[in-house]
């Protein structure tokens, strides 16, 4: 059979990318971008895809705050996670987010067993894929999914090709959480255990990183700047746990106390009537303490009352 030729186009002939196809999420996570969520055992890596993939797969703003530019199907594979434990974890984010998990377009690889260094396992994620046309992929961890030696560089730089044959092909966003060694770095990405193709792979890397109380988060991308480091913490409420962004750094000089406060009276005056705590935080996307004290507070000013049906605001 003749061998097919190598094609090519010049430049000039290229589709243009523009400006609202570049993030998957705004800032966080490029459009159709490979790479790797790494971090510590136990740092949140898996609360972080959790709610990057919920956020894709149900339109609402990541980690409360950064916008899905091209919301659609998620796939996610949890390898240290019972089913009832990845279920538990999602009606968590649900919770938070005011979701009905019934209606999330969230599908569950169910396999006891994935190995991706075999072109069996290859085979049956890529139909998956083609059958779901998820717009981003979440493997967690990446050492569950093979048997390889990952300080190789040989070894690994073959493996991580599927995965961006299979981005390139389906046209979507895959996401690998991986651990990073205890060996301190200037780069984050050089923290990753294991090969330097693991860093060099991704078109987006997160990092978490432990500090004091809190959780930082670095961003890196391929073809575009990062924003600034972020402080997070995971939030364990009696129904709910979710990773939130810590107030001081959702941006300088902006008092977002007064900004919630305004954004919870406006709400409450264009209802027309009353909402209730949930309603409203399923119109505000904001943290369930966050919004609680938002509510004590306007109460004490007399900016809003507490009634039968939930709260309700002057509407002079």
């Amino acid at each position: 059979m003749k061998e097919r030729e190598l094609e090519a186009v010049f430049v000039r002939d290229l589709e243009q990318e523009t400006p609202e196809e570049r993030w998957l999420i705004e800032d966080l996570w490029g459009r159709r971008a490979v790479g790797l969520i790494g971090g510590s055992p136990k740092v949140g890596k898996s609360w972080l895809g959790l709610d990057l993939a919920l956020s894709v797969a149900s339109g609402t703003p990541a980690l409360d705050r950064f916008r899905v530019e091209d919301p659609g199907t998620a796939l996610i594979y949890l390898a240290e996670d019972g089913l009832p434990q990845v279920r538990s974890r999602i009606e968590s984010l649900c919770a938070h987010r005011g979701l009905d998990i019934g209606k999330l377009d969230l599908a569950v690889i169910t396999a006891p067993c994935l190995r991706l260094d075999t072109s069996r396992d290859q085979s049956r994620l890529r139909n998956l894929v083609d059958r779901l046309k998820p717009k981003i992929v979440l493997l967690d961890p990446l050492v569950r999914l093979h048997s390889l030696d990952e300080n190789s560089s040989h070894e690994m730089s073959g493996f991580l090709s599927y995965f961006r044959e299979l981005q390139r092909s389906f046209d979507t966003a895959v996401i690998l959480a991986h651990h990073t060694s205890k060996k301190a770095r200037v780069q984050p990405g050089q923290s990753l255990r294991g090969s330097s193709d693991l860093h060099a792979f991704g078109d987006s890397n997160a990092y978490l990183f432990k500090k004091g109380e809190g959780i930082v988060l670095v961003l890196e991308h391929r073809a575009a700047k990062a924003c600034a480091p972020l402080t997070l913490q995971l939030v364990c409420d009696e129904h709910e746990t979710h990773l939130s962004v810590c107030e001081d750094d959702l941006s300088s000089g902006e008092d977002h106390t007064s900004s919630l406060d305004q954004r919870v009276v406006e709400a409450l005056r264009s209802s027309g009537g009353s909402l209730s705590r949930t309603d409203l935080r399923s119109r505000l996307r904001v943290n369930n303490q966050r919004l609680g004290d938002a509510l004590l507070a306007l109460e004490a000013q007399k900016r809003i009352r507490r009634n039968a049906d939930g709260w309700s605001a002057d509407q002079s």
